[in-house]
């Protein structure tokens, strides 16, 4: 009767720690493979679940469209020299005769200094009248000056000098060398040069974005489609911002990886092999390579060309899904492009839970082991 008693008691032992196995889940870093298939449409989920192959990599490789507008592109060149509205002039008029009409008692020539050019490019020049400067070197309105004062006064010759530093200027921000306003200048007048002028950037080039802002336009591109394409290095006008910043894009990795986190772009344009590799790759005593999922909220242009359809509206929630082990898995992996606020989760491998399975099952039995210890104790006192 006590041998009958003490099997039982252990065979109630053994059947509560395989129930507490069976009810309790394992821990793991995220949901199975079949879990993910579960919520596909198919299945009456609302996640479109898709494998990756050449066609899909073609139909989702979108980068940011940045670019200056051909209005920036085509705007010519200004002269370092050229008067605008704001500057202040200083002119010397030098008259042919011992009293002229703007020189002093027993002087020939007359300054006019700090004079400014009005908000609509005008100044005015005393027996002149009202002058256009803006637009005009000074050597222009030298001439036109002097054109004026002719008729009032014998072979007048005029000097005209801009004041330092009251030139077309630009404003740069954000991460260069140095923050400021700066004139342009001869050897300044394009945008690559005003950068280097102001010390370079000091963010990472591959991922500096580039602004600028003229009027109520503004427009970015990226510093390196610059560096490839010398159209967009374009001139520059009084009064432009130019802004550099840093991408903010960034993807999260998830699952089976070196590291769990929310990462940058680290270039314009990355691939989930790359994104895979900036996290440190594969676990490879948990991940399952062909259980690469990219999660995604798609446009409805991309996923009707993606699914072969022209039905679909709005943005929808897709699962692209990459074997490494297929034949041509790691290239596929290498051209799928991931975008701003993917997430990328790799499962674990099936023989993982298998392990942790055993392992809960066997520790669990050390406890068993005692229990039926206790049980005989138990029964062997009533004795």
């Amino acid at each position: 009767m006590n041998v009958i008693r003490t099997r039982r008691a252990r065979s109630l032992a053994l059947l509560a720690i395989v129930a507490v196995v069976a009810a309790c889940g394992l821990p793991r870093s995220g949901p199975s493979s079949r879990e993910i298939f579960a919520g596909s449409v198919q299945r009456e989920g609302d996640a479109y679940i898709v494998a990756v192959n050449d066609r899909v990599t073609r139909a989702t490789s979108v980068t940011p469209a940045l670019g200056f507008s051909e209005a920036l592109r085509n705007a010519g060149m200004i002269g370092s020299d050229t008067i605008n509205p704001g500057d202040t002039l200083s002119l010397s008029i030098y008259e042919n005769v011992e009293e002229g009409l703007l020189a002093g008692g027993g002087q020939n020539v007359g300054v006019l200094d700090e004079i400014q050019v009005d908000g609509t490019g005008f100044i005015f020049v005393p027996y002149a009248g009202r002058i256009r400067a803006a637009g005009n070197t000074p050597d222009e309105l030298r001439q036109i000056i002097t054109g004026q004062l002719d008729e009032q006064t014998p072979d007048p010759q005029v000097v005209v000098r801009r004041v330092a530093g009251d030139g077309a200027t630009v404003s740069l921000l954000g991460g260069v060398g140095a923050q400021g306003v700066y004139p342009i200048e001869r050897p300044t007048r394009t945008l690559t040069a005003m950068l280097a002028n102001a010390g370079g950037i000091s963010v990472q080039p591959e991922i500096a974005q580039v602004t600028l802002a003229r009027g109520d336009r503004e427009e970015t591109v990226w510093l390196s489609d610059i560096q490839d394409n010398p159209a967009l290095d374009i001139a520059l006008r009084n009064g432009d911002v130019i802004t550099v910043r840093e991408d903010t894009r960034t993807f999260s990795v998830l699952g089976a990886t070196g590291t769990q986190s929310r990462v940058p772009f680290q270039s314009t344009a990355i691939s989930a092999l790359e994104a895979v590799a900036q996290v440190g790759g594969l676990n490879s005593n948990l991940a399952d390579p062909k259980g690469v999922f990219v999660f995604r909220n798609e446009p409805a242009e991309i996923a009707n060309a993606v699914l072969g359809r022209n039905d679909l509206s709005g943005a929808q929630r897709f699962v692209y899904v990459l074997d490494l082990t297929a034949p041509n898995g790691m290239f596929q992996a290498r051209d799928f492009a991931i975008r701003d606020g993917d997430t990328i989760y790799v499962t674990e491998a099936p023989f993982v839970q298998w392990q942790k399975t055993i392992a809960a099952i066997t520790g669990t039995l050390g406890s068993a082991a005692q229990i039926g210890n206790l049980a005989d104790q138990a029964t062997g006192s009533g004795n």
